[in-house]
């Protein structure tokens, strides 16, 4: 399985949403319940809406190589997406979400390495997020540290996340 991080695309949408959708319904349902996961996952919106977020962020797919996502693309390489990340101008990643099939195989280790080096390039000398249960460990193992357990709400449903950072 070869893996690939190329920019985030309007025609990624869809799929992206679906790997935020499956990623929280699935995989945080581990760390959360599920009026939790449900609240959460239902926070899509539109597939216009959505890709205005991601394009306002610079954001990237993780991809199978080869794995063609349009028909009539001649680009073989821009496979459809099985994980994305997305950082601000600040340094903030907003979404880090890899499908549960491709989970604990390197995906969201590679994302994040783009990030890295998207930050580095353009002067951004922090790395912040708020980062779920489930996320905490891998942000952890990647040199970021706890600064605040938080308790956002959406509506009336409390979660938890972390604020993490990393120089």
């Amino acid at each position: 399985m070869q893996i690939i991080i190329r920019e985030y695309r309007p025609s990624d949408a869809t799929a992206t949403m679906q790997v935020f959708r499956r990623a929280i319904l699935e995989t945080a349902s581990r760390d959360y319940d599920a009026e939790q996961t449900r609240t959460w996952a239902g926070r899509v919106g539109s597939a216009a809406g959505w890709n205005i977020r991601r394009m306002a962020a610079h954001t990237w797919v993780a991809a199978l190589a080869g794995d063609a996502c349009d028909g009539d693309s001649p680009d073989s390489t821009i496979g459809t997406p099985i994980g994305f990340i997305d950082v601000d101008d600040s340094g903030y990643i907003d979404m880090l979400f890899v499908a549960p099939a491709y989970g604990r195989l390197g995906v969201a280790t590679l994302l994040l390495a783009r990030v890295k080096q998207f930050t580095a390039d353009h002067g951004i000398v922090r790395l912040t997020v708020h980062a779920s249960i489930t996320a905490h460990p891998f942000f952890a193992r990647h040199g970021f540290r706890t600064v605040e357990t938080r308790h956002p709400t959406i509506g009336t449903v409390s979660f938890t996340n972390y604020l993490m950072t990393r120089p």
